[in-house]
């Protein structure tokens, strides 16, 4: 490979704004295929970019650059040994992105120019893939199932609630891997590049090229036969009532966004995630613990679920435009993001009240007005939507609600137990 150098620009979220010619002819990619449409971390190995890269970019704004050895990807597919210089790039003083100048090392081996993965990064890519993260919005609606069963005399055994927690986790990986299998295969993430990683556009995996698409569907159906292992032996115990419960579930999260349902996309994906991360898990877990379902169990679980559905309205935000085009019809598309802050609001506020509304109709525990306390941070989330809907501040607004819902959870679980 001849000498070239290649220069690349990216504001702030890694979108790529310039690639020279030079670019063009390291990375194999023409300008007009790249520019708009695709972020730096596609020409990088996805474990590098977990890694390395944010400490690269890091140490760049530090010091004012920033230079290593790595390998990047070309259009083919194959890696080339490199030497990248990276710089902050800024406007009126204000910094709004880098500018990295790569040089080939056709002398060097793909060897030594590699970056050290470590194991740890290793086994986190394993929670990219799966977005381990948001499944604390299965543990929440379980365990407050569970701790609220007791509240009422409805005492369970550890083994059943962790049976029913495994069960659950593993239906959510099936909806999380299924999702990003389909909306692949649609080629909705391939044209998304409004995404705001970690919290909207998927988990991006695939295109990091962390696991190939005929392994995220191994990972879902593995996930989906775990799940019915679970739910069996929980219909061993309760009866064939579970059996109903799990099998709504896993419908739901397998059309979620497959064809020819496809909820996700005809305005209909937020209700289901309310549905099945609320009243539908709480009254699953209840059965599936006690062979009863009484309607205060569908009760509890409708302030979490609205929390659940708030997290994935505000992640729809930055998706909003690729969807559009894609005729992923979602309720913040339908609505518009300027009127779908009111939605966004109204689910936050709908928690709030429906702690209210349930203690007033002694359904829920007076000590479960603690979920309170996370009113400001509530409050905060709402009025970043409100004013900031439309910019890169959005991201403060996704991790206060995940936040929000596992607090607010917590402490609707600790006014159930004390």
């Amino acid at each position: 490979m001849t000498e070239t150098k290649s220069v690349i620009t990216c504001d702030l979220e890694g979108r790529i704004e310039t690639f020279s010619e030079g670019a063009e002819v390291l990375f194999g990619w023409k300008a007009d295929d790249i520019v708009g449409k695709k972020r730096v971390s596609f020409i990088s190995p996805g474990l590098v970019v977990l890694e390395h890269v944010e400490t690269w970019l890091k140490s760049a704004v530090k010091d004012g650059e920033f230079s290593t050895r790595t390998v990047f990807l070309q259009k083919s597919g194959g890696l080339f040994p490199a030497e990248i210089k990276i710089t902050p790039t800024k406007k009126d003083g204000v910094h709004i992105g880098y500018c990295g100048v790569t040089r080939a090392l056709p002398d060097v081996s793909l060897a030594d120019a590699s970056p050290k993965i470590s194991p740890a990064t290793r086994i986190f890519s394993a929670l990219v893939i799966t977005r381990a993260p948001f499944l604390t919005v299965t543990l929440i609606p379980i365990l407050a199932a569970f701790f609220y069963l007791a509240h009422m005399g409805l005492h369970s055994t550890g083994a059943l609630l962790t049976v029913a927690l495994i069960g659950g986790v593993a239906l959510h990986v099936a909806a999380n891997t299924f999702n990003d299998y389909f909306d692949w295969k649609s080629g909705a993430d391939l044209d998304n590049n409004e995404y705001f990683l970690p919290f909207s556009g998927g988990s991006r995996a695939i295109e990091l090229g962390l696991i190939t698409p005929r392994g995220l569907l191994g990972i879902a159906i593995g996930s989906i036969v775990t799940a019915c292992a679970c739910g069996a032996y929980l219909v061993s115990h309760a009866g064939l009532g579970v059996l109903i419960f799990g099998v709504v579930g896993a419908l739901i999260a397998y059309f979620y966004t497959a064809p020819p349902i496809y909820f996700a996309g005809h305005g209909l994906g937020e209700l289901m995630v309310a549905l099945c991360f609320g009243p539908l898990m709480t009254a699953g877990t209840a059965f599936a613990l006690t062979g009863q379902a009484p309607l205060a169990a569908y009760l509890v679980g409708i302030p979490v679920g609205l929390l659940t559905a708030a997290i994935l309205w505000i992640n729809e935000f930055p998706d909003a435009p690729s969807d559009e085009r894609m005729g992923k019809r979602t309720l913040v598309v339908m609505l518009g993001i300027k009127n779908a802050r009111w939605g966004y609001f109204a689910l936050v506020l709908g928690a709030f009240g429906m702690v209210v509304a349930g203690i007033a109709a002694g359904l829920f525990p007076v000590k479960t007005a603690l979920v309170f306390l996370t009113a400001p941070l509530a409050f905060q989330a709402v009025k970043i939507v409100m004013l900031n809907y439309q910019d890169r501040t959005l991201v403060r607004a996704s991790k206060s609600t995940v936040m929000l819902h596992l607090v607010f959870g917590i402490l609707f679980i600790a006014g159930c137990y004390f």
